[in-house]
């Protein structure tokens, strides 16, 4: 929820910055940045139990790199597909966490 509360304060452009000398100023394109970056939560909310852990945190760590500027090229998509498949090696396959299949396209 407070995540939908910044996304409409950016909206409205009313959201607060961490700026804290009067010549310095936001960087422009923050309602872009907020898109991106709840684009890719809300994918892997509503992904993950369909397609598996693979595919949502993979768009889920694109929509993050896109919001602090990465550029959508096949190095960021690889970077985090390779970063998805490391956390659910290390959480479910070695330490137990049931974070459900990597892959799943059985619907």
């Amino acid at each position: 929820m407070l995540g939908v509360f910044y996304l409409i304060s950016t909206i409205k452009s009313k959201a607060p910055d961490c700026v804290h000398q009067e010549e310095e100023h936001p960087l422009p394109g923050g309602s872009r940045r907020v898109v991106f970056l709840l684009g890719g939560g809300l994918a892997f909310i509503l992904l993950a139990k369909l397609i598996g852990f693979l595919i949502p945190a993979t768009l889920c760590g694109l929509g993050v790199s896109m919001a602090f500027d990465a550029k959508c090229n096949v190095k960021t998509i690889a970077m985090a597909l390779l970063i998805a498949g490391a956390f659910w090696t290390l959480f479910s396959a070695l330490l137990g966490v049931d974070l459900g299949p990597l892959v799943n396209f059985s619907f």
